[in-house]
This record gives structure tokens, C-alpha cells and sequence, in this order.
């Protein structure tokens, strides 16, 4: 009886989770957001602003360039300076803009994700470090180089090298990542990387400042990021903090909001991508959310069938609902009783398998050549068109599907699907694995 009681509150909890995480949350969340990023990024505008991939990309509809910076690389007794992501673009793009700002965000409970509070920190440090290694190395051989250089605009007697972490990182903890940021530095200056250039670009060192939603900023005191004897890396975390369940509701709509909502955008974006939901973002909000899913499923096929015109990568989308059958349905679209749908096939027409009462039905090429003219239309997905006998030039459609190295379907036995509906036709096209 007690497991069973345990079963059913876990049930419960996610079926409330799976109801506060629908697309429409996801989507206003990240919008509301990206408002207060584009605050941010009028406060000093001259700065470049950039995703931190791949939640940051969704918070702003125009970046300037992306990075990547893994929050796996600042976890505690875990971290890490690795050279295989050295982020250099982002140091030579910085120092050629006086700074830039970076965009992220985190699901957890924390005001920042571990890329912000640690990673990048580290990769500021570890970049200031050799810089001056570099710059005493030509010191030492011409003392010159001591002074003022016109041409790196360095001084490496006042070159902080310092680790700079925001408050919340404990003491013991920036001892621990202060031990390795000597063997960390000499990884990168054996690693091959062209440290010459990064100092010829930075005039000042790097060094990290964090902005959340819970910072306080004066509007009328906002500094010149001239005026810092640092180069900024403003690091922004976009969503809000709050502990609790969020309920928010407009004059139209009510919806929950979700902190980090673009984070692991595979197990909520169905698809849609951040160019195609700042394409379209005034529409997706606006229509609310009984409507989100099925625009998002229109936009996304759209494009999906414009590349794939093109020539271009367009695998099918495939939705993979997680709802058991003793949970409630969310989501109607998504809830149909796919397993009570019959297969079944007629001497008449042998070789066309119908999918219950749905008026569709799948069969082999050959057979839809020799059928055509007892449906209404025929969706044809082989490589090769074929000759189809029909009134309507309109009811043949060939919409052949693209091999690719990731998606390598319809090895052999490609099948072609019937539609025998009249009206507005949405058309979803199934295959199997040969």
C-alpha cells in the first residue's frame, strides 16, 4: 500500500511537471527573458553580444558570434581548462571591442549556470597568465618591451592574473582551482595556440562581471566600459531565480514561467529551432497556448520541406511522447490511441495496407501507379517519381526523402502513403527501417 502511495505521488508530480513544462511555457518564458537581455545589451551597446551554446542562442533573436563554454568543465572537484575548446575568438573579439557580453541561462536553482560562475572565470585567468608569461619572456630580451608597447598596448608589470570568482564560490573551493592554474597554463602555451596575437589584441586583461535579474544597476550611473583598466566579460544568466512555481497571466493567457527554459531543447523544442522561433516568435506568443503546438508543427515542416527543395540536410521531426497510459492527456494531439488502429488489407486493392478509419493507407510504388485512380491524392516518398493516372495534376505529390549520413532510411522497400480525404490535407509521412 506504501509503494503504491509513493507510486501515485510520483505520478502526480509529473504529470503537474509535465503540465508547467508545455511548449507555450517554454516559448513565453524564454521571451520574457530575452527582454531583459536586450536591457542588458542597451546598457552598453558598443559590446558585442554572444550565446553561450546552446541555451544562450534562444535568449536574443541577433548575436554578434556564439560560444561554448560547458558548465561540466566548472563542476565542483571537476574542473577543468580545456584546449580543445579554447574560446580564442571570443578573447580576440573582446579585445578588439573593448569587451563583449555572454549570454546563458540554467534550469537549477542557481542564480548562475557552472559556466559562468566557474568555467569562464577559469578561461579569463588561464588566458591572462600566458599573455604575461609572453610578455616577460620579450621583456627579458629587450627592455623595452617593460614599458608602454605601442603595438600590444600591454604592460606586463601591472597584468592581472589574478582568479577572479563571483562571492558565492566558497574559499576552499577557489584554493582547489588556483592549484591547477599553473599546470592549466602550461597546457595551453604547449597546446599550440597563438598566444603572440592574443596579446597584440588585448590592451587590458580579461576579467569576468555577472548580471542576473537580481542585480541591482543605477541607470544613471552605468560605468564606461572604457573606464575599467580591465576588459569586460559581461556575463549575463537570463532567467530568473525564483524557487517557486511562477504563475503568470496576461490579458489573454495564463501560463507558468520555466527558468532556463532553452536549456536541452531536444526534449521540448519538437523541432523548432532559435532562427525559427525569433522568425516567428510575435505569432507563436500571441496565439496562445491551445494553438502553440500546431504552429510549431506547420513552421517547422515548412522549413523542413524548403531545404529539403533546396537539396539541404531535412530529416523528419519525430516526436516521441512520454505519457503512459493511466496519465491524463495533455496534449490531444499527442494523446490519440494510436494502438487501437488496425491494419488491414482487401482483395481488391491487395498490397495497400489502410490505417483503420483514418483514410490513409500505405503501399509500394508499384502499387500506387496501378491504384492511383481509386484515391484522392497520392503523397509518393521514393527516390524515383513514378507514372500516376489521375484527373487532378494537383493529387500527386513527390516529396522524396533525402538520404543522409545521420538518417539513413529507406535502405530498400520505400512506401508511399494514400490520402483519401478531401479539404485541407496535414500529411505525415511514416517509414520504416529496412
Amino acid at each position: 500500500m506504501e509503494n503504491e502511495t509513493k507510486l501515485s505521488i510520483y505520478r502526480a508530480a509529473r504529470t503537474i511537471k509535465r503540465k508547467d513544462n508545455t511548449l507555450y511555457n517554454a516559448l513565453r518564458s524564454i521571451y520574457e527573458d530575452s527582454i531583459f537581455v536586450g536591457e542588458i545589451s542597451q546598457l552598453w551597446p558598443q559590446l558585442p553580444l554572444v550565446a553561450n551554446l546552446r541555451c544562450g542562442l534562444w535568449y536574443n533573436p541577433k548575436f554578434h558570434s556564439t560560444c561554448y563554454f560547458k558548465s561540466t568543465d566548472g563542476h565542483t572537484n571537476n574542473w577543468s581548462f580545456n584546449t580543445s575548446r579554447l574560446n580564442f575568438h571570443i578573447a580576440l573579439l573582446a579585445g578588439q571591442k573593448g569587451g563583449c557580453i555572454i549570454v546563458d541561462s540554467t534550469r537549477r536553482g542557481k542564480r548562475f549556470p557552472d559556466s559562468m560562475s566557474k568555467t569562464i572565470p577559469i578561461w579569463t585567468c588561464v588566458l591572462n597568465r600566458s599573455i604575461f608569461n609572453y610578455l616577460n619572456t620579450f621583456s627579458n630580451a629587450d627592455a623595452s618591451l617593460v614599458k608602454q608597447d605601442s603595438n600590444t598596448g600591454c604592460n606586463s608589470h601591472d597584468w592581472d592574473c589574478s582568479l577572479h570568482l563571483p562571492l558565492w564560490v566558497s574559499e576552499t573551493e577557489k584554493a582547489a582551482i588556483e592549484d591547477r592554474l599553473e599546470g592549466w597554463t602550461k597546457d595551453l602555451e604547449t597546446s599550440g595556440a597563438d598566444i603572440a596575437i592574443l596579446a597584440s589584441c588585448l590592451k587590458k586583461p580579461l576579467r569576468p562581471l555577472w548580471i542576473s535579474q537580481k542585480t541591482v544597476i543605477w541607470i544613471n550611473e552605468v560605468p564606461d566600459y572604457d573606464s575599467w583598466d580591465f576588459t569586460p566579460i559581461i556575463l549575463v544568466s537570463a532567467s530568473s531565480t525564483s524557487g517557486v512555481t511562477q504563475h503568470r497571466t496576461t490579458s489573454e493567457f495564463s501560463w507558468n514561467y520555466i527558468p532556463g527554459a532553452g536549456d536541452d531543447e531536444e526534449s521540448w523544442a519538437r523541432g523548432l529551432s532559435p532562427n525559427l522561433f525569433w522568425n516567428h516568435a510575435y505569432d507563436l506568443i500571441s496565439t496562445g497556448p491551445d494553438v502553440c503546438n500546431q504552429k510549431v508543427a506547420d513552421i517547422v515542416e515548412k522549413d523542413r520541406v524548403y531545404r529539403a527543395r533546396r537539396g539541404q540536410d531535412a530529416p523528419q521531426i519525430t516526436i516521441k511522447p512520454s505519457i503512459s497510459e493511466s496519465s491524463p492527456c495533455l496534449d490531444p494531439l499527442l494523446c490519440s490511441d494510436l494502438s487501437n488502429i488496425t491494419i488491414s488489407s482487401s482483395d481488391e486493392e491487395r498490397g495497400i495496407f489502410w490505417l483503420g478509419s483514418t483514410n490513409l493507407a500505405l503501399g509500394s510504388s508499384q502499387i500506387a501507379a496501378e491504384c492511383s485512380s481509386n484515391v484522392d491524392c497520392v503523397l509518393n516518398c521514393d527516390q524515383w517519381p513514378i507514372s500516376v493516372h489521375h484527373q487532378e495534376a494537383e493529387a500527386y505529390l513527390h516529396l522524396p526523402i533525402v538520404l543522409t549520413l545521420q538518417n539513413q532510411i529507406l535502405q530498400k522497400g520505400e512506401h508511399f502513403l494514400y490520402v483519401v480525404t478531401t479539404g485541407k490535407i496535414l500529411v505525415y509521412a511514416f517509414v520504416w527501417l529496412s
